[in-house]
């Protein structure tokens, strides 16, 4: 496993409308996924539109801390246990300046590759919706 470490600096000094965005299934859907839902703290991602080949993958919840992070286990990952995704909202004690700090893992560096363009372009659609 491959961990891969991206430090997204954010235009907003509230955690509380980063955390609206990262921490349940209706801020996810707007940039994540088309469609995300939230039962017994397993969220399903949906990619694709209904009349579109799809792809469906849960994630169950391992922690969730207000305005700070959310820590999710793929459906895929369960035999590993230290391959989680996490984002975590950071902030500069000196500027106040807010980060995201996402956290996921690769099976190898190939896929490391693509794994960083997904969340690139994830970030993208974030800052692309909400300003962030």
């Amino acid at each position: 496993m491959q961990k891969l470490t991206i430090e997204y600096p954010l235009s907003t000094r509230s955690p509380r409308i980063v955390w609206d965005m990262i921490s349940n299934a209706a801020g996810l859907q707007k940039w994540l996924a088309d469609k995300v839902t939230e039962h017994d703290d397993v969220m399903t991602f949906t990619w694709g539109k209904p009349w579109t080949e799809r792809d469906t993958k849960d994630a169950r919840i391992l922690e969730h801390q207000k305005n700070s992070h959310v820590r999710l286990m793929w459906d895929y990952h369960e035999d590993t246990p230290e391959a989680y995704m996490e984002m975590r909202i950071e902030q500069s004690d000196l500027t106040g300046q807010l980060t995201l700090l996402i956290t996921d893992f690769a099976a190898d560096d190939d896929e490391e590759s693509d794994l960083r363009g997904i969340w690139e372009d994830n970030l993208e659609r974030l800052h692309r919706v909400s300003g962030l």
